[in-house]
């Protein structure tokens, strides 16, 4: 078997190998970030429980000072592992977008990204007081 060329790829991934390809290295490393934490949550939705059993907490992880969006985004899944991803990830990719995309300084992004994770946390609890 041979590895594909980009003749023999889809169009949606030759699309993306050109948007990739005219991207500077910081802008790179950003949506190679943003690629793996798609990946990874949709490797950890595919495996998660249907129902919680118990009320789950949330985990104390403390927010660097310099932290990095794609950074917060890993802090804030591992901080609420109970939450359903598929929820608030069309949100969260919008926020993620805004920052890589239009410039939105990160740590009004990581502001929006904590109230939306302590958003969709709540209605969590909400479950379990119905």
């Amino acid at each position: 078997m041979f590895a594909p060329t980009p003749l023999n790829l889809p169009r949606e991934q030759r699309r993306l190998l050109r948007l990739y390809g005219a991207l500077d290295d910081g802008r790179k490393a950003s949506l190679l970030a943003f690629a793996e934490f798609l990946a990874q949550q949709q490797e950890n939705a595919a495996g998660e429980p249907a129902e919680p059993v118990e009320i789950q907490t949330p985990r104390d992880l403390p927010r660097p000072e310099d932290e990095s969006v794609v950074a917060a985004m890993r802090r804030l899944t591992e901080t609420y592992p109970m939450i359903e991803r598929d929820a608030l990830l069309d949100r969260a990719t919008s926020l993620m977008m805004a920052h890589m995309l239009q410039g939105q300084p990160a740590s009004e992004v990581i502001d929006e990204l904590e109230s939306l994770f302590d958003e969709h946390y709540q209605r969590y609890l909400q479950k379990f007081s119905a």
